[in-house]
């Protein structure tokens, strides 16, 4: 069997719906929320198609020790042109609630809050995780001086923003996780900017928030992003904007447009090697714009398998790589792994997809959405302290558009 097969997609796929389904089955589905509801579906199987993606590079990491993108374009595209998508959600969502601001005051403080509380909880759950397997390799005793591994620990803490160093002398730290969170800091710099965005479509913000855009545009540019995944976020803010007509929004909905999306997509995978480049994210960007403009891809989107999936995206994606590295490690030991043929392999990661559905939902349930639940009373009990001596005078009702991922 070929490595890079495109057999155990549909196996891990179905592996993974089959757990989805008993979930909405078991526990029931959210009622669709907000205008997008097809963006809702499309994040759980992009979360999943990463985890693919580094289920097929653990194959060769386990054989090569070199981790780097699958020689394939369909499983280097489940990751990098899921993250490209999911950056393109992010602009969309968010860009469409400054355009909402034309009518509507924004709550910006809230609109911090709401961000804050959906990223951190989780994130630092994975990173408690990723601590305690570092030094259960470590064997609990420090490798390196404790000024060094306090560094180390706090630059992972704060999203990667300041790298993601080895911890505690353990080389290739980052793949424990699967290095997933090198996308977390273009998110916050997005949310950063969004104050400066904002004044480019003649909403005001608050002074402070101004203020806090300003800081976080240079901050960005300090960092040096990508050209290539600020074109993604480009991507749905044109998106934000075409979705307000109505006629491209009736146009979006036919099976005919939803062939079109697909065939952009096709067009992506075969024509190009990596997402990194403008073509294919003009590609891209074309299929999100239409399952923006409403394009459920013959309701593969809006079922309640997807929605639920949908839910547990940033679990999906944050967990998934420890799933990976405590089976491939501790489970089976690298030494037996890397013995296996294709088929073993990816029979592994069949049996894993379940499991990784069942958990991510756990922590969904357990962590993310108390997190986002405390939203409203984080808001009001920060506001009623004034905070940098600003005191917010909008209160905004509880949006009901789809949380960014």
């Amino acid at each position: 069997m070929d490595p890079v097969s495109f057999l155990p997609v549909i196996g891990a796929m179905l592996s993974a719906l089959l757990m989805g389904y008993l979930i909405a089955k078991r526990y029931g589905v959210e009622p669709a929320k907000g205008r997008f509801s097809s963006i809702d579906g499309l994040r759980g199987y992009l979360a999943f198609f990463v985890f693919l993606h580094h289920s097929c590079i653990w194959f060769f990491y386990l054989r090569t020790g070199q981790w780097r993108v699958p020689p394939s374009n369909l499983y280097t595209h489940f990751g990098q042109s899921s993250v490209a998508l999911f950056f393109m959600i992010t602009g969309f969502l968010f860009f469409s609630k400054i355009l909402d601001g034309r009518k509507k005051k924004i709550d910006w403080l809230k609109l911090f809050v709401s961000r804050f509380l959906r990223l951190t909880p989780l994130y630092a759950f994975s990173m408690a995780l990723l601590f305690f397997i570092v030094f259960a390799l470590s064997q609990w005793t420090l490798k390196e001086p404790l000024y060094t591994v306090t560094k180390e620990l706090i630059c992972w803490s704060g999203f990667t923003i300041l790298g993601d160093p080895n911890i505690n002398g353990i080389s290739h730290t980052s793949i424990i996780i699967a290095g997933v969170t090198w996308s977390i800091p273009y998110e916050w710099f997005f949310y950063l900017s969004l104050p400066v965005l904002a004044l480019a479509v003649l909403v005001i913000p608050p002074l402070p928030f101004i203020a806090l855009g300003i800081a976080g545009v240079l901050s960005f540019a300090w960092w040096q992003p990508s050209f290539y995944h600020l074109m993604a976020f480009l991507g749905g803010i044109v998106s934000a904007f075409l979705v307000r007509s109505d006629l491209y929004r009736k146009l979006c909905t036919s099976n005919l447009s939803a062939l079109i999306a697909i065939v952009f997509i096709l067009m992506t995978i075969t024509l190009f090697p990596t997402t990194y480049g403008l073509k294919p994210i003009i590609l891209l960007s074309g299929a999100f714009a239409i399952i923006a403009g409403g394009n459920t891809l013959f309701g593969a989107l809006t079922n309640d398998v997807s929605r639920t999936l949908g839910e547990m995206a940033y679990s999906i994606y944050l967990l998934h790589g420890i799933l990976l590295f405590v089976t491939f490690t501790f489970v089976l030991g690298t030494d037996k792994a890397k013995l296996f043929s294709a088929q073993e392999h990816w029979l592994t990661i069949i049996a894993l997809a379940p499991v990784l559905i069942a958990t991510a939902y756990a922590t969904f349930r357990l962590i993310e959405q108390p997190g986002m639940q405390s939203t409203n009373a984080a808001t009001a009990w920060l506001r009623s302290r004034r905070i940098f001596g600003y005191r917010a005078s909008v209160t905004c009702p509880a949006s009901t558009e789809t949380q960014g991922s």
